[in-house]
């Protein structure tokens, strides 16, 4: 026999509040507190009941904020933030989530300023893309009952869901890559703060540590600016062979002066990038880098967001899978 139709009388027992409650709060009707409403809204989805006041469409209100960082947007990663963008786009219209998509200066995005932000849009779902949310903005985002997803982040403490490209396994597949080219002593630039870029260090350090007569060194962009990392290598600072840089940006602001005809670098130096921006396929020669699927990331984001509106509450962390691609830039020693 087909399951039994929820009604609203099923909600109502599962929150433990009257029928009228439930049936004014599904109508929008005065008189019912915002948490109420939510409450009410979520049981409801859960239990797939269908409502007569909203459109289809809607899907019981679904409304969501997403802020993407003004500098990654406009900046070398604005690629990066566009495809996610675009991927959360999709994937809203195909889930009938009424998305926002808010340009902020990272620096302002305190409690206050999200809290303004969503009261304006009547959202009940937060996305922060490349953000990293202070425990007040966390605690909020629990009491107050807002779905809340990070886009290109992660959280250490597992108090929030997030999706991210698989940085670890990325940057192992990158390193093995140059070592299977026959490099021994590798170069890696990296940014310090994000745990997702921390993640690309670890993998990097992961494969070096796996092949015995490889030796890594690690350069830290907060302490060497990529213009003082170039001087130092064209000047013979490093012994290495090989750079991998934790973003295409930066390798590809390198490669006429380190693989370019008047390069001082020994023969076959090789470069390789991370997230295959389309700066990294305009570079001559192209290249050699890691692909981030970043409209996967948006999708992939949505998807938690939906769940999370419907009432799932297990926190989740989706990676994405990513693909070496092999470029002009790596080259084999021997």
């Amino acid at each position: 026999m087909p399951s039994k139709r929820a009604s609203q009388a099923d909600i109502a027992e599962k929150l433990g509040v009257s029928v009228s409650t439930v049936s004014r709060a599904l109508a929008n009707e005065i008189g019912i507190s915002d948490a109420v409403r939510r409450d009410v809204q979520r049981v409801a989805r859960m239990l797939g009941y269908k409502s007569k006041h909203v459109p289809a469409a809607g899907n019981l209100d679904k409304r969501a904020v997403a802020m993407v960082p003004l500098n990654g947007a406009m900046g070398s990663l604005a690629s990066f933030y566009h495809g996610i963008v675009e991927g959360m786009r999709s994937q809203a219209a195909e889930s009938g989530i009424v998305l926002d998509v808010r340009l902020v200066n990272e620096e302002t995005v305190t409690l206050d300023f999200v809290q303004r932000h969503m009261a304006k849009s009547g959202a009940n779902g937060l996305v922060l893309a490349g953000i990293d949310p202070d425990d007040t903005l966390v605690q909020w985002a629990t009491d107050a009952d807002i779905s809340l997803v990070l886009a290109n982040g992660v959280d250490p403490r597992m108090r929030l869901s997030s999706v991210a490209p698989a940085n670890f396994y990325g940057a192992y597949m990158a390193t093995q890559y140059l070592l299977d080219a026959g490099h021994r002593r590798i170069l890696h630039y990296t940014y310090r703060h994000r745990h997702t870029i921390l993640q690309r260090r670890r993998g990097f350090e992961a494969a070096m540590a796996a092949m015995p007569d490889a030796v890594g060194t690690v350069v830290i962009s907060n302490e060497h600016s990529s213009t003082d990392l170039l001087s130092n290598l064209l000047a013979g600072k490093y012994d290495v062979t090989a750079v991998f840089c934790w973003n295409d940006g930066v390798a590809v602001s390198m490669v006429d002066a380190l693989l370019g005809q008047d390069s001082p670098m020994v023969k076959n130096f090789s470069l390789m990038g991370f997230d295959d921006l389309p700066i990294a396929g305009m570079a001559s020669p192209r290249l050699s880098t890691v692909r981030v699927d970043r409209e996967a990331i948006g999708r992939g984001v949505v998807r938690l967001l939906s769940q999370q509106m419907d009432g799932e509450r297990a926190v989740q962390h989706l990676e994405i899978g990513l693909t070496l691609v092999e470029g002009e830039t790596v080259h084999p020693l021997g």
